[in-house]
């Protein structure tokens, strides 16, 4: 220990970067023990010095780099390395894609025990400006006298001290600055703890949640930003009560899936992809890989607010949507009847339970679109037996839990991993967004 009582830093050691974790940083070792070295890339020679010591493996930060990688880039945020929102910034986009698959394909043969017959070319979208929600954090510091909002730093609870954004759509991201001397005007700028953000096609949201009651004044100064900018205003005290709108408009949150001349109407604290781009590619694709026919009966499981569900039911007899969020399925059913959809149907149920008896069990389907949250489809794919369908498209937001579903569906259920493709949903993070498809043998 230093008489200041601190432990004294460690001097930092030459490693050779060999790959990338899943949390997209370099893989090194010394003495033999793994090293996870946060901004390092494989193939490059660093200089990085361990700042936090694990039983199987250490972390460290990156001193310098030595030789660099030819896909390191200048990352285009000045906040990079900081903020936790991004992660591969330095990493150029082909790469980040090319990681982000070996990463699915590593998963599925360690862990799920197969390969895919096909791999598709990755489905891109926008690099910047792409993120449409987000919740960002709000906080008040004395020492620098004003409001941050923003998003945390990295491996930290501290906000980051940010003015813009390029990942976020630029009518927030490029408005950070204006929202936080917003929120700073307000009497209560030390009780807001988060703001909720959601753009649509169209419309555009702002949810403040407050842990203090706001005056009139504070009404009025929120109003007034929203009217700047052209954002609803809504707040919401401490707890989930009813949201209390600051600013009305006849612009709504919704966004659109041209080709299948849908409109979807959501609220801000809804569930959508935040990639809308990204998202009409990724519907479409869906529906590809199902080969949907005219007499095709469809059960979209995770259905949400009908994403897929509408979307598929233009293009067969039915689909059936079940969800575990009974706002979820009141919003699919209000979709489908404002798009005049009258062969889907909508049942809640949780998916995670027993859900034999259930009268979505006893009909017959020849396609089902799984599009589970992080934990996977497990408990839903032991009880899908009965329904034998041609095709089982799975949408997957986590490459683990994927592969871990894919062994049972093949090994169990008789399938084969016919395709898979990645989707670059979020650009610049370390997020593994995929599909596979699955054909039943035979």
């Amino acid at each position: 220990m230093s008489k200041s009582g601190r432990r004294p830093q460690r001097p930092p050691v030459s490693v050779q970067v060999t790959g990338l974790s899943h949390e997209g940083k370099g893989v090194a070792h010394i003495d033999g023990k793994a090293v996870f070295v946060t901004g390092a890339l494989p193939g490059e020679q660093v200089e990085a010095r361990v700042v936090k010591t694990h039983r199987h493996f250490d972390e460290a930060d990156l001193v310098r780099v030595i030789t660099a990688s030819p896909q390191r880039v200048a990352a285009r945020c000045e906040h990079f390395g900081v903020c936790g929102g991004c992660v591969l910034q330095h990493l150029d986009t082909d790469a980040q894609l090319n990681y982000k698959q070996a990463q699915l394909l590593d998963n599925l043969r360690h862990i799920g025990g197969v390969s895919p017959m096909q791999v598709l070319p990755a489905l891109r979208g926008d690099t910047w400006g792409y993120r449409r929600k987000a919740r960002l954090g709000v906080k008040y510091v004395a020492k620098k006298s004003r409001v941050l909002v923003g998003f945390r730093e990295r491996n930290s609870h501290f906000l980051t001290d940010v003015r813009h954004c390029p990942v976020l759509h630029p009518n927030i991201g490029e408005r950070l600055d204006a929202l936080a001397e917003a929120v700073s005007q307000l009497s209560v700028h030390a009780q807001i703890p988060q703001i909720e953000v959601a753009i649509g096609d169209h419309g555009q949201t702002l949810l403040v949640r407050h842990l203090a009651a706001l005056t009139d004044n504070d009404r009025q100064t929120l109003r007034s930003f929203g009217q700047a900018y052209g954002f609803t205003i809504l707040l919401q005290g401490d707890g989930p009560g009813q949201l209390e709108p600051v600013t009305r408009t006849d612009k709504k949150l919704q966004y659109e899936l041209p080709e299948f001349g849908l409109t979807f109407d959501f609220g801000v604290n809804e569930f959508t992809q935040i990639n809308h781009a990204l998202n009409r590619r990724m519907v479409k694709l869906a529906i590809e890989m199902l080969a949907l026919r005219d007499s095709d009966q469809v059960l979209d499981l995770f259905c949400g607010l009908g994403n897929f569900s509408l979307a598929m039911a233009k293009c067969a007899t039915t689909v059936i949507g079940v969800e575990g969020e009974v706002k979820a399925i009141a919003r699919a059913r209000e979709n489908a009847a404002d798009n005049g959809v009258d062969n889907a149907q909508f049942y809640v149920q949780n998916l995670s339970g027993d859900f034999a008896g259930a009268p979505w069990t006893r009909r017959e389907y020849t396609k089902i679109l799984l599009d589970p949250p992080r934990t996977g489809a497990y408990e839903a794919l032991l009880q899908l037996h009965r329904l034998r369908p041609e095709r089982i498209v799975y949408v997957s937001c986590n490459p683990a839990t994927l592969a871990r579903d894919t062994r049972y569906i093949v090994e169990e259920m008789g399938y084969k991993l016919s395709t898979v493709c990645i989707m670059d949903m979020f650009p610049h993070t370390a997020h593994v967004e995929s599909m596979a498809l699955f054909v039943r043998k035979g």
